[in-house]
């Protein structure tokens, strides 16, 4: 297949529903599975939800996994570049050319299911088949798959997963999951199937309740951070920071995790926790040195990303407001001393509010702009409650990215006394992507 080919299967899926707009139900792809096979049978899966920090748990999860020597899968989304990093074999997302063939495997069976329904398949649901395709088609032993959105009828879930993790629960996405904390932990927790093992990062009381009810429905044997598994000590380290973790079967000290913040370690607590109730019922552990070894070379590319030092360059994807508070945190504990500048580009439907509230006390200043999204709100739309929050001083507009980088780290220059500044640039997925190809940074 050509990169021509690449290009116009991705204008094909660009003419279905983008993943801004749901109707919720799994009908379309389990017909569209059922006529492919039910290539989501074939392998174990290991099934991530949650609110934030979902992609970052998956790919420590795939690391472990292939440490043990197992192949793998892993779907993830969004993407940051590439539509094509969201099918990862072996640890590599696969090429253009595999992407347009897996596309044209599919493409038969679509117009079937496209019509037997009022709705098309979406974007999302058919890329969902083409990575469980991809996956039987290896085939791979273990896949890890992240949920897009919700949990009950994300495309997804009509994969069973032996694992069902659930990353802390908050709001985000409220025009289809609500505001309530119990109704979105309600849907997260339709990832948690009969007899599986759930494994649940620390969550807010009223979402506890909800997939501890799940749990005890599903007949599930569950794991809690801070219960069953945690983090027991971390402190930082050039590049990153060295952990002891507490797994499901004992402890795993002197792990180098390179990469930044207390949420990342809470992350690697519950990918550990989670290939241990994989491999062996959470009453084995693993090889410490297996986990050491995996666990140096986790990359989570777009969140808390160097791009750049001196001046520094972050690019974070945080795009609501517990992922904001996340990204305030590392850099008030890790970058303390460097006066750092906000580029900030968001998408329609966000908390606009909630995001820059959080980013306000760790930053000197923040510089409104756009990324590459036909959904990204203008900079002169988001500056009023920019203004409030941080006070007309402190708010700029700047317009494309690179010149809004420019114009951040000017203002960070301008406001050290050491030399020491830099920008970090989020709001968004894309915005982050957008950041990293500004960079030349693709890996």
């Amino acid at each position: 297949m050509s990169a021509l080919a690449f290009d116009a299967v991705q204008e094909e899926l660009r003419t279905r529903w983008p993943e801004s707009k749901l109707e919720p139900s799994l009908d379309r792809i389990r017909d569209l599975v059922d006529v492919l096979g039910q290539p989501q049978q074939v392998f174990s899966t290991v099934h991530v939800a949650g609110t934030n920090g979902k992609t970052s748990t998956a790919r420590m999860i795939d690391e472990l996994l292939r440490e043990l020597n197992l192949r793998t899968g892993r779907f993830t989304s969004p993407h940051l570049q590439s539509v094509t990093e969201r099918i990862v074999m072996d640890g590599e997302p696969v090429t253009p050319e595999r992407f347009a063939e897996l596309y044209a495997e599919v493409e038969p069976f679509l117009a079937i299911v496209d019509d037997k329904h009022e709705i098309r398949l979406s974007f999302f649901e058919v890329l969902v088949a083409m990575a469980y395709a991809a996956f039987a088609d290896a085939p791979v032993e273990v896949a890890v798959v992240e949920v897009g959105m919700g949990g009950s009828w994300d495309a997804t879930n009509v994969a069973d997963g032996k694992v069902g993790v659930i990353t802390s629960v908050s709001i985000d996405h409220a025009e289809y999951l609500g505001e309530s904390i119990e109704g979105i932990a309600a849907e997260k927790a339709g990832i948690i199937k009969p007899g599986s093992f759930a494994v649940l990062g620390v969550q807010p009381p009223g979402a506890a309740e909800v997939l501890l009810g799940r749990v005890a429905e599903a007949g599930a044997t569950v794991a809690r951070a801070g219960v069953e598994f945690g983090v027991r000590h971390r402190e930082m380290a050039v590049g990153g920071q060295v952990v002891n973790l507490q797994g499901l079967a004992g402890p795993y000290d002197d792990v180098l995790l390179p990469l930044h913040g207390i949420h990342q370690a809470d992350n690697a607590a519950l990918a550990l926790a989670s290939v241990e109730a994989l491999v062996g019922g959470g009453r084995e552990a693993l090889d410490p040195e297996a986990v050491r070894a995996a666990f140096a070379r986790v990359t989570s590319p777009g969140r808390l990303e160097v791009l750049r030092r001196g001046p520094v360059v972050l690019a974070d994807a945080a795009h609501n407001p517990a992922g904001a508070a996340a990204l305030a945190a590392a850099l008030s504990e890790e970058f303390a001393a460097t006066p750092m500048v906000a580029v900030v580009a968001m998408l329609a439907e966000k908390d606009v509010e909630g995001i820059l509230a959080a980013l306000e006390p760790v930053v000197e200043a923040v510089v409104l702009t756009v990324n590459s999204s036909p959904r990204v709100l203008a900079p002169e739309d988001v500056a009023p409650v920019a203004v409030d929050i941080f006070g007309e001083d402190r708010v700029h507009q700047a317009t494309p990215l690179p010149e809004a980088i420019d114009l951040a780290l000017a203002i960070g220059e301008r406001q050290s006394s050491t030399g020491a500044y830099g920008a970090v640039i989020t709001g968004s997925v894309v915005t982050a992507g957008d950041a990293r190809n500004v960079f030349g940074v693709e890996k």
